[in-house]
């Protein structure tokens, strides 16, 4: 049995696997960042900007980008986890179809996870990507 000892039936019992945003849900590809950076449209506020193009996929997926002035790794990924976290809750939410690109700004930094949530909704109501409610 090869490391970490754990087999597919654990796996899929396991509650730290559930809260992971899925792979298709996912911006990876350095193709994909570069096409929705260059076509894409923009909005903003003081922590971040948020960059997103109309994809014709039927998912709606998002990358993270942190230039490395904000710090060192350490810092960088954590803030990359608090806003797939926030964006994995807001998948629902989300209409369809759109590669987004949320880039950290320096003055994040000392937000705090309720006020990064607000960032993030209030940057989703201006580009209009929150679904329709009826």
């Amino acid at each position: 049995m090869k490391w970490p000892f754990i087999t597919d039936e654990c796996c899929s019992n396991c509650s730290w696997r559930r809260n992971v945003v899925k792979k298709i849900f996912r911006l990876k590809k350095r193709a994909d960042f570069n096409r929705t950076y260059k076509k894409g449209r923009s909005t903003a506020n003081a922590f971040f900007v948020l960059v997103y193009r109309k994809s014709g996929l039927p998912v709606t997926r998002a990358g993270f980008a942190v230039s490395k002035k904000y710090g060192k790794s350490v810092k960088r990924n954590r803030i990359k986890r608090q806003l797939k976290e926030i964006y994995r809750h807001r998948i629902p939410l989300i209409k369809e179809g759109f590669d987004l690109i949320f880039v950290v700004r320096k003055n994040a930094r000392d937000l705090e996870f309720s006020e990064m949530e607000r960032a993030v909704d209030d940057l989703l109501k201006r580009a209009r990507l929150y679904k329709e409610t009826s």
